[in-house]
């Protein structure tokens, strides 16, 4: 396990003015080190398998923290289960694929939802979700291996 201070995920931590502590720099460092977006459980799963000792608490805090800094951002699935990815442009909008097969999602973020439109008078958009369902490259290969 790395020290506080030696890791780059310590460096993302401390420069957003947080504390530095071993449970943010571990699971910054899973999300940084998965190539697809994590729900709890996976996360949870990840820190147990490398004997990180946590509480569910803990986790969805430091989740959340990640993501209010702009060091993760959190997709909300068609499960409506809650996944988190690391890097990337955090804090832009920017669409979504998700696997309908494997629930695996992926960011697009050369596509935005926020392309210019016309709201009836009085409304007042927030925030737009762009989500392409279908079949994620490694369950088409599967298919096809079946065919």
């Amino acid at each position: 396990m790395p020290t506080p201070d030696s890791s780059p995920a310590a460096h993302l931590i401390a420069a957003c003015g947080g504390r530095v502590t071993r449970t943010r720099i571990a699971v910054l460092e899973i999300l940084q080190d998965s190539p697809r977006s994590l729900n709890h459980d996976d996360v949870a799963a990840r820190l147990a398998a490398d004997g990180m000792p946590h509480d569910r608490v803990t986790l969805y805090r430091t989740l959340d923290w990640l993501v209010e800094q702009g060091l993760a951002h959190r997709i909300i699935g068609p499960d409506r289960a809650r996944r988190f990815k690391a890097g990337g442009e955090p804090r832009s909008q920017h669409a979504h694929f998700h696997c309908d097969r494997c629930g695996h999602v992926l960011c697009l973020e050369s596509i935005r939802p926020d392309e210019q439109f016309t709201l009836p008078a009085g409304y007042q958009p927030e925030r737009a979700e762009l989500v392409f369902h279908g079949t994620c490259a490694d369950c088409g290969r599967q298919r096809g291996a079946k065919a």
